[in-house]
């Protein structure tokens, strides 16, 4: 009886995240992110994701972060920038920020690793959007 009691009364552990490192091609098919512990100083067990390959440049467009909202930042290639950043293990899933270089926003974010796939969810305030990013190589 005290066996069983006890059963009843311990949580079960929240299940870890599948790990997400390694290389995505996104949505559109226009890049590929690598997905990796973070570079930075003090960042612990963090992940983040930079560009490491512009499969289809932007027609017409730059190819440098020119909706940056830091102006020093506009020049920099699209290629090497980080669109990840800070995530760490929330439950099932990856919890951190993630930066669209379309319109220069940072997004609250998760990742969840699905076999080859990888959904990332940016929100802002209660609105969120989910892209499938696809694992390569």
């Amino acid at each position: 009886m005290a066996t069983l009691l006890a059963m009843l009364v311990v949580k079960p552990a929240a299940a870890a995240p599948i790990p997400v490192t390694g290389r995505w091609l996104v949505t559109d098919g226009s890049a590929v992110v690598e997905v990796a512990p973070c570079q930075v100083r003090d960042s612990g067990a963090k992940l983040c994701g930079r560009i490491v390959r512009v499969v289809k440049p932007r027609l017409g467009g730059p190819a440098t972060d020119v909706k940056n909202p830091d102006p020093a930042q506009r020049t920099q290639p699209i290629k090497g920038i980080t669109i990840l950043s800070g995530f760490v293990s929330a439950g099932d899933r990856w919890k951190g920020r993630v930066y669209d270089p379309d319109s220069g926003r940072s997004y609250r974010a998760e990742l969840l690793r699905d076999g080859g796939t990888l959904h990332v969810k940016g929100c802002l305030g209660p609105f969120c959007r989910t892209l499938n990013w696809t694992r390569v190589g």
